[in-house]
């Protein structure tokens, strides 16, 4: 019985051996959103037709394995020759980034604007109905809002309105 324990042994750490070697692949994995937003995985690069934006994670490794081949086998004449398209492929990679920022900034905008106009509407409408309201006071207390109040916070909806919605 002892004899069998110590040859399985072997067998358990070499298996153990090879399944951590296998780890490191399990880890280059893709995650991408396809064209219809549902997450992809895979251990391949997704489709060309995939935008860089839409590429939420890749292997650690990716730039290493990228950047090797070319520093190996190009000679410097063909560096120095490739530099010029390298520089302009960094300018129309940066001016996409900023256009994307740019992009995302103007649809945060454009939410908060959608909002606002929604909040003010939504307020006006209160405002409009007759329904006795409360304000406070600088001092922190409530107090009934007089028609003064009502209109004065009608013109500042309005305006609200106006200026927010489309």
């Amino acid at each position: 019985m002892m004899i069998q324990r110590l040859s399985r042994r072997p067998l358990g750490v070499l298996c153990a051996m090879a399944l951590l070697a296998l780890a490191p692949a399990a880890h280059a994995q893709w995650k991408w959103r396809d064209a219809d937003g549902r997450v992809q995985y895979s251990d391949r690069p997704p489709p060309p037709g995939i935008a860089d934006k839409d590429i939420l994670s890749r292997p650690s490794n990716t730039q290493r394995a990228i950047a090797m081949p070319a520093a190996a086998g190009a000679s410097a004449a063909a560096s120095a020759a490739s530099a010029p398209a390298r520089a302009a492929s960094e300018v129309s990679s940066r001016d996409k980034v900023d256009r994307e920022r740019k992009a995302a900034e103007d649809k945060a905008r454009n939410e908060a604007k959608a909002e606002n106009c929604r909040q003010a509407q939504n307020r006006l409408r209160v405002l409009e109905s007759g329904v006795r309201l409360r304000s406070g006071t600088e001092s922190g207390e409530s107090q009934p809002m007089t028609e003064a109040m009502r209109q004065e916070q009608v013109r500042q909806m309005q305006s609200v309105v106006s200026s927010n919605c489309n």
